[in-house]
């Protein structure tokens, strides 16, 4: 690589991660991983929940797979692949020869790696924590000694976290080419923006909480028990990061379909300006909700009308992105790709999910709700037909550009319509069992319970074993079998991703282009 110490051949390449395409590459495939081992300890909870009863693993190891199923699928798969995302694609999108720190790259992402290994250990030194992803004290004090690993490992992930939301952050204010204006950029930037901030500002949080909990454990101290300790304090902090978190592995989501929807309805995007003030909005109202998780906690009136009212304010920033797709597509000369079909079914999917939200917002109707199976519908239409959906969009759109070759079609549509039939199958009669009561995070469940839980387990090996399908299409296009890929395959699409190449070469701006001369480049 001209100008740098770090090699761009062999292995030490692979250690650095110098170039951005690299650590994009290894962040996906580090996502790709844990979002296996994640769902298999999904098909594990299923199994267990086929019938009433323990019939594969005893309820203390249930309760272990949960808490890691969470975890992993959160950090893990993601908001790694989101990272990811943007290490590939933002320096290419703002015209910017690579990453603000590119010599940080490596020794980042190498953190999250070891931060898994650990995670994924614990179950044999002693067991998990058997508390599911929030890891509330008290019954998080009860884990063995696995406990240190276990907190070490999720302060890692913050910590990696933060410093790579930095260089992305930095890379997009300090590196896009001449030309490129703020609200020149695409609409990916503007969400990494807000979702940067958001990162670098709770991650802290979680890794102080974290911090204290072990002080509690080893060092004596009272922050979260014994009898000046409290297990609210624990919840506050808890949820002033995990509010935030939701919007941060949603945000970039946004960003994705947002820059899909345009090319295959060719038409610019509608209302980029209301777009990127709904963005930041999101971001500023995400900070002042975190209480609505902790309605049945016993909050002053007050307490709760405020968090109820502040929650169903952060709908309308939602509503004006979902009426700026719509309109985006509204008389637009349509064609529905596989990137499209996904992208259309993200926000019909995801507006599922945040229908549900807001009646979880309402504090009086949120006390039948909370701890039931509801909010797990709720909280998976928002990161499977959500997140995930808007990322197979985008590996969708940009496989031909990484790779040279398009994707089949075929299998790209099988795909689709298989994931979108068995993810209703699978989630949304959650929503039926939590309305009838059933609680979330149990090994055994009342027979009343069977019939849609057997329906909900048939759909979730279903919906696995059809990825494999998405798993055999990208790797046919990573091998280089298929027809060749113009340097623009999608007639509708815009940015300087598309004045390159196919397959893009290894460096792509050694000299930043001029945007104004590049009408490909102008969001608006």
């Amino acid at each position: 690589m001209k100008g740098s110490a770090y090699p761009a051949d062999g292995w030490r390449r692979w250690l650095w991660l110098a170039n951005h395409k690299d650590a994009g590459t290894a962040y996906l495939v580090l996502a790709a991983s844990m979002f296996l081992v994640g769902s298999s300890l999904s098909l594990v909870i299923r199994s267990e929940l086929f019938a009433p009863g323990i019939q594969v693993v005893d309820p203390a190891v249930y309760n272990q797979i949960v808490t890691l199923h969470g975890l992993i699928m959160i950090f893990g798969g993601i908001m790694a692949a989101f990272v990811g995302f943007a290490n590939m694609m933002l320096p290419v999108m703002l015209g910017a020869g690579g990453l603000w720190a590119r010599r940080a790259s490596g020794p980042v992402f190498w953190m999250l790696p070891v931060a898994f290994a650990a995670l994924l250990v614990t179950p044999f030194i002693g067991g998990a924590p058997q508390t599911g992803w929030t890891m509330y004290p008290p019954l998080i004090m009860q884990t063995g000694p696995a406990l240190p690993v276990f907190i070490a490992a999720v302060c890692l992930t913050t910590v990696s976290g933060f410093l790579s939301s930095a260089n992305i952050l930095a890379t997009i204010v300090a590196r896009r080419a001449p030309g490129m204006a703020m609200l020149r950029m695409p609409l990916f930037a503007w969400t990494w923006v807000v979702t940067a901030f958001l990162i670098m500002a709770v991650m802290p949080v979680l890794a102080g909480t974290m911090l204290m909990l072990g002080a509690d454990r080893y060092l004596g101290t009272g922050f979260f028990g014994g009898p000046d300790g409290s297990a609210l304090l624990y919840q506050h902090l808890f949820w002033t990061f995990g509010h935030p978190e939701v919007y941060i592995m949603v945000l970039p989501a946004f960003g994705l379909v947002s820059t899909i929807i345009p090319s295959f309805a060719r038409k610019r995007l509608f209302g980029y300006t209301s777009m990127v003030y709904a963005t930041l909005s999101i971001g500023l109202l995400s900070f002042i909700v975190w209480s609505h998780h902790m309605f049945t906690t016993g909050q002053p009136l007050a307490a709760e009308m405020f968090f109820m009212f502040s929650t169903m304010i952060i709908s309308v920033p939602t509503g004006v992105k979902v009426f700026n797709w719509v309109a985006t597509m509204w008389r637009g000369a349509m064609t529905f790709e596989t990137p499209m079909l996904f992208a259309t079914a993200f926000v019909v999917m995801f507006m599922i999910g945040g229908f549900s939200g807001l009646m979880s917002s309402l504090a009086p109707v949120d006390f039948q709700y909370h701890d039931t199976y509801f909010v797990v519908a709720h909280f998976h239409y928002v990161l499977v037909p959500g997140s995930l959906f808007a990322m197979m969009a985008a590996l969708y759109y940009w496989m031909p550009k990484w790779t040279g070759v398009m994707y089949s079609e075929t299998l790209g549509q099988i795909h689709f319509w298989w994931s979108v039939v068995t993810i209703n199958v699978l989630f949304f009669p959650m929503h039926f069992l939590g309305l009838a009561g059933m609680p979330r995070r149990i090994a055994d469940y009342s027979t009343q319970f069977t019939d849609f839980n057997q329906m909900i387990s048939i759909a979730a090996g279903l919906f696995f074993a059809g990825q494999l399908i998405f798993v055999f299409n990208m790797a046919r296009s990573l091998v280089r079998r298929g027809a060749p890929a113009s340097a623009r395959p999608w007639e509708g699409a815009r940015g300087l991703e598309w004045i390159v190449a196919s397959p893009w070469p290894h460096d792509t701006f050694a000299t930043p282009p001029r945007v104004e001369a590049c009408e490909l480049a102008k969001p608006d």
